[in-house]
């Protein structure tokens, strides 16, 4: 969910992750985690899938011609895993991100060139063409559609972190009654809690007990020390960290627009410029083949999987309308 409030607590939370010492070795999931094994070395082995002459051929002929795909990632500062952030060399860019990226790169027979930016920059560099695509976690809403155009590749979820083994699982507000919750505040999930607190109020059951920290450590020691029954942010650190640690888990989901729209990820480029058609046919190429699955699986984040690209959907509406 690249919507700066909500995105906040997936940097508090995991951006210490980014930056390791260049000796290290792929991190394994810890015992009792997932069975993922997050590469964090800049050795990535990503999956460059061969080009498919008759998506290829969507592009425009100026792409086509000079035969490199320039793609924008705004993962400069901590970054936030496992979406964008450096490898152990703290250089090399990794994450879900890329990959995508890669991938698309290589349905269309183009080169990929990456470029780790800040958020700011990434959309002038869309704007003023300097980068053909934007793969940097981005939510589709109405206000983007205005400039720019989407291929959505992922669902963007909030997800409840609790401690590994914990034998509930949330739903809906019920779930959560009466149990102490973290969340970042200022987020968009503090504002999707406290209305589950009041819905919750509302069918009789206890509110939500929310609860704020200032630091990760402090809410993963919560959570250890059942302080509190679970945390509420963006999915993709919590899974990150569920798989890296092994000492929490993703006990449940929810769109991180709401209850009235499943938001979702896409990759960007600036409206109009031709390119978008070409890049969600190479999308669902790689749906087909198996390559989409793969490259989510190796981040822990085939929960937040699609089954069908769309082109431009409906998005988080514009504010007070």
């Amino acid at each position: 969910m690249r919507i700066r409030s909500a995105l906040a607590a997936t940097v508090l939370l995991t951006g210490l992750a980014a930056c390791a010492a260049p000796e290290e070795k792929p991190r394994p999931a810890a015992a009792g985690a997932p069975a993922v094994q997050i590469n964090d070395s800049p050795d990535q082995q990503r999956i460059v899938p061969a080009k498919v002459d008759s998506i290829a051929a969507l592009l425009p002929e100026k792409v086509r011609q000079a035969g490199t795909l320039h793609i924008g990632v705004g993962a400069a500062g901590s970054g936030a895993p496992p979406l964008e952030f450096t490898a152990t060399d703290n250089k090399t860019l990794i994450g879900s991100e890329p990959d995508i990226a890669v991938a698309v790169a290589g349905v269309l027979g183009l080169k990929p060139q990456l470029d780790n930016t800040s958020w700011e920059n990434l959309f002038i560099g869309l704007d003023s063409g300097k980068y053909d695509l934007g793969a940097s976690n981005i939510t589709v809403t109405e206000e983007r559609k205005a400039k720019y155009d989407f291929a959505t590749y992922r669902l963007d979820n909030l997800a409840f972190e609790a401690k590994k083994g914990a034998t509930w699982k949330v739903t809906g507000p019920k779930d959560v009654a009466g149990k102490k919750i973290a969340v970042g505040s200022g987020t968009n999930q503090e504002k999707i809690l406290v209305e589950w607190s009041k819905q919750a109020a509302a069918d009789g059951l206890k509110p939500v007990d929310i609860k704020y920290y200032q630091t990760s450590q402090a809410v993963q020691l919560a959570i250890g020390s059942g302080q509190i029954d679970a945390y509420l942010g963006p999915n993709p650190g919590s899974a990150y960290r569920a798989a890296v640690s092994g000492e929490t888990e993703v006990v449940g989901t929810y769109s991180g627009a709401g209850a009235s729209l499943q938001g979702k990820i896409a990759i960007t480029t600036k409206k109009d410029n031709g390119l978008i058609k070409a890049y969600g046919a190479a999308l669902q190429e790689l749906v087909r083949s198996g390559d989409y699955a793969k490259i989510l699986a190796r981040w822990n984040l085939s929960n937040e999987a699609v089954a069908t690209i769309e082109i431009n959907p409906p998005g988080l509406p514009l504010e007070n309308k």
